[in-house]
């Protein structure tokens, strides 16, 4: 019996490329539903593949594997199928990472809440879509994110280390950050009610900042090599530059991800993080410390910086059988020979 394909919404953007090349060397085969607002077309990343069209489909292959892309917004994907007019055939899928979102750097976060809140509706109806077709998804992964916690645990005077217990929806769940924290925290509740309302195998995880060599510029990582490969002098940092973030290379947390989908089912989120606080100004020093030279480093204050601090307790993760690989130092020195070449592009 042929294998069942994996559904990746939001497959074009950065995690859902990442994930896909892993899904590849895993064997599966692709199914990719993306408007590509912020993704990127798989023309210009399924390197390799034979490319063919079918009706609306495009489809990719290379060996056994396949990806098979319809670009949609997944708004319009679900409720078509839901509402039994959709031009698609109706597909079994093993399992569904829920990738699909409304998201982007800080400038993003904070400059236009209630585009970022278009999220609650995206969750809303793929939650529906799933519980609806039961017997076409096997598992479902939500990756929800670190913005879900209480700010007031992440200032300068507290800089707690978060922990999964600091969310539970039946006690106070505190102020999550902006409208991508609020849709996010909505996200892992209808997680809970699916796996145990409806009896779906669902996982949630809550990434902290993962970074990757082909992440866009709008997140800070990317943008502060790219500085650092054009060797700027000064080198500008958003806020004071001491806010600080638990940085996790983008490798990692895929193989967290899987971890997580074999390992929980009832919905309850878990963290995927180093446990180790950084602060964009020690990002910026091991950048310029690797590319050989020592800059300046000019704060702009009237720029958005979120909370102040933000660092994952990683005893969960640990407990299912996790550790990151990828030191610091070593996914930045790869972020920055990928700045590099791009320059050179």
């Amino acid at each position: 019996m042929k294998k069942k394909p994996v559904l990746v919404t939001g497959g074009c953007g950065f995690v859902g490329r990442n994930l896909i090349k892993r899904l590849f060397e895993r064997g599966e085969s692709v199914w990719i539903v993306d408007n590509l607002f912020t993704g990127i077309h798989p023309d210009k990343w399924l390197l390799g593949f034979e490319k063919s069209k079918e009706g609306n489909l495009l489809h990719y292959r290379k060996g056994g594997l396949e990806a098979v892309f319809i670009e949609s917004d997944v708004l319009d994907f679900f409720l078509d199928q839901i509402k039994k007019r959709s031009k698609f055939r109706e597909k079994e899928f093993s399992d569904v990472y829920h990738l699909a979102s409304i998201v982007g750097g800080r400038a993003l976060i904070d400059g236009d809440p209630l585009l970022v809140a278009t999220d609650l509706a995206i969750d809303a109806l793929f939650f529906v879509w799933a519980t609806r077709f039961k017997n076409r998804v096997q598992r479902i992964l939500y990756p929800s994110s670190s913005a879900v916690y209480p700010t007031h645990l992440q200032t300068s005077e507290v800089k707690a280390i978060l922990s999964e217990h600091h969310v539970k929806f039946d006690k106070m769940v505190g102020l999550p950050d902006m409208t991508y924290g609020w849709s996010k925290l909505s996200g892992e509740y209808l997680s809970q009610f699916a796996a145990k309302h409806y009896g779906l195998h669902v996982s949630c995880v809550r990434p902290f900042s993962g970074y990757g060599e082909d992440q866009d510029l709008t997140y800070p990582v990317p943008a502060i090599a790219k500085r650092i490969a054009k060797r700027e002098n000064p080198v500008e940092v958003w806020g004071t530059g001491e806010q600080g973030r638990d940085f996790v290379h983008i490798d990692d947390c895929i193989t967290a991800i899987f971890i997580a989908l074999d390992k929980i089912s009832d919905g309850q989120g878990v963290n995927i993080g180093t446990g180790k606080l950084t602060s964009f100004n020690e990002v910026i020093r091991i950048l310029s410390r690797l590319e050989g030279y020592n800059p300046v480093i000019k704060p702009l204050s009237d720029k958005p910086v979120g909370v102040h601090a933000r660092h994952s307790d990683t005893a969960k993760i640990s407990g299912l059988g996790w550790q990151p690989k990828i030191s610091l130092e070593t996914g930045l020195e790869r972020v920055l020979k990928a700045a590099k070449e791009n320059l050179k592009a």
